[in-house]
């Protein structure tokens, strides 16, 4: 094999993939981030379901019965 054969993007998902399966200490650095992954992705839901909650609570608590002010209230002087 040629150093251009190593440099092909299949053979390098290709030695990537083998080195995962092979080598404990690479598939505990994968399940760790796949970990750091799914956590974040929770988190970040909770927070964007958070937000929503926010401010569909503003929203609903808003006054809609607030009276028009009138043209009739001015000073005479």
């Amino acid at each position: 094999m040629a150093l251009d054969d190593w440099l092909e993007s299949e053979v390098a998902v290709a030695v990537a993939a083998t080195t995962v399966v092979l080598s404990p200490k690479a598939r505990r650095m994968v399940r760790r981030g796949a970990v750091y992954a799914v956590a974040g992705a929770l988190k970040g839901g909770d927070l964007v379901a958070a937000a929503a909650r926010g401010l569909a609570q503003g929203v609903s608590e808003r006054p809609t019965d607030t009276p028009e002010p009138s043209g009739s209230e001015t000073s005479s002087g």
